[in-house]
């Protein structure tokens, strides 16, 4: 017996990181104001392995298949959604899961979506009063010092030509004296760092600026970034810093290895590309980053390639991970000295069509509610033209959405 899913028009436009019902938020993708938060858990799995998004897709076939689908809005991200936070490392374990409610927006079209005979949930204000917490700051697996030699063996590697670009993570551990307000802290991310995507899947979140792919109906986009400065806050400086990171010949050595990785993963499934000659400047609240927006048509011929396939071509791209990717891989098995877990791993939703955004779990932090803990993350680009100092003081920058967003709840 299939179970009813219907999907309606919400009379009201709703603000999408301030509601709730009387299930638990679960799932948040929100960008200026438009996207989908889930609310509840029809059903959840966790899968890894080196075949984890074929499982994946036919996990969400599965349960797909059960529903009885009423949708009265229809388009790209109405009906039953799954939301997926993937692991970087194919031995850690990703996560999936199906919201009982989701709600969601784009431009002046909202819609609910609901599991169950029952009528239309109603809508609540999310925020609460509470009591503000206290974060303290801990190293995470490595020291600054020691993060440093790390990405000075780095250089060394590749000078001595083992490979081209690596990747290097780092973590930082925030200890709050009460748990931790989800709901509000998804807010704050969202109101900072408008133009960013914001999710929330099982406990990671963040504010990442980088699309890994978006499918809608057969048209690609992925976006870019490699190549980063931190922005002072004086107009006229931040101005000059963007015209240099424009001309940095390590920064676009760096990010041509990046888009270079995109462009052949996905030219097998496209009919066509197109990959602009050259980046341009995205400017973000805290940093600067040369960006790129390749975009391809799926060839009709290629009928296997739904976005999870995509997902696994893609992942683990130049911009996370180095050049060539499986020397880059070993590189941070045996560099990096940590678990990335979710960090860094493709991050999103899909709806029933097989359309899709999926970012890379960027800017973020793992929160642990037992423990009050957060546990936030940062990476860096390491070439030959590259200096520890810089990379760390790099890193730190990364780290700012979180910390401020923290500092702030």
């Amino acid at each position: 017996m299939s179970t009813r899913i219907t999907t309606e028009i919400l009379g009201e436009h709703p603000d999408l990181s301030a509601i709730t019902t009387s299930y638990p938020l679960s799932a948040s993708w929100i960008r200026g104001g438009d996207g989908l938060v889930g609310f509840g858990r029809y059903a959840q799995k966790k899968v890894s392995g080196a075949d984890r998004f074929t499982q994946a897709s036919q996990w969400w076939s599965n349960e797909r298949s059960k529903l009885s689908i009423h949708n009265n809005v229809h388009g790209s991200g109405t009906g039953p959604i799954l939301f997926a936070s993937f692991a970087f490392d194919e031995n850690d374990e990703s996560e999936l899961v199906i919201p009982e409610i989701i709600v969601g927006r784009k431009g002046t079209n909202s819609w609910i979506t609901w599991i169950g005979d029952g009528p239309q949930p109603q809508l609540d204000s999310l925020l609460s009063e509470s009591s503000k917490p206290t974060f303290t700051y801990s190293q995470g697996a490595l020291s600054d010092t020691e993060w440093m030699k790390r990405v000075e063996s780095a250089i060394g590697q590749i000078s001595a030509g083992d490979y081209e670009k690596v990747v290097l993570a780092r973590d930082l551990i925030a200890r709050s004296d009460k748990s931790v307000d989800t709901a509000r802290l998804l807010q704050l991310l969202e109101q900072q760092y408008p133009s960013t995507w914001v999710f929330l899947i099982e406990n990671l979140i963040g504010a990442t600026p980088e699309l890994l792919v978006r499918l809608s109906k057969s048209l690609v986009t992925s976006r870019v970034l490699a190549g980063t400065i931190r922005k002072t806050g004086n107009e006229s400086a931040d101005l000059a810093l963007a015209g240099s990171l424009a001309k940095s010949s390590k920064d676009l050595e760096e990010h041509e290895y990046a888009v270079r990785s995109v462009a052949d993963a996905l030219a097998p499934y496209c009919s066509s590309t197109n990959v602009p000659d050259s980046p341009f400047v995205l400017h973000l609240a805290n940093v600067m980053h040369l960006a790129t927006d390749v975009t391809g048509v799926v060839n009709e011929s290629a009928s296997h390639a739904d976005i999870f396939t995509l997902i696994g071509a893609l992942h683990p791209s130049a911009a996370v991970c180095g050049t060539p990717t499986k020397k880059a891989k070993i590189a941070i098995d045996g560099l990096e000295g940590m678990s990335r877990d979710r960090y860094a791993g493709p991050v999103g939703w899909i709806d029933a069509r097989g359309d899709g955004e999926i970012g890379i779990a960027l800017r973020c932090g793992l929160i642990n509610e037992s423990e009050s803990t957060v546990r936030i993350f940062a990476g860096c680009g390491i070439v030959a033209g590259s200096n520890p100092a810089d990379e760390l003081a790099e890193s730190q920058a990364k780290l700012i959405p979180m910390r401020t967003a923290l500092a702030t709840l």
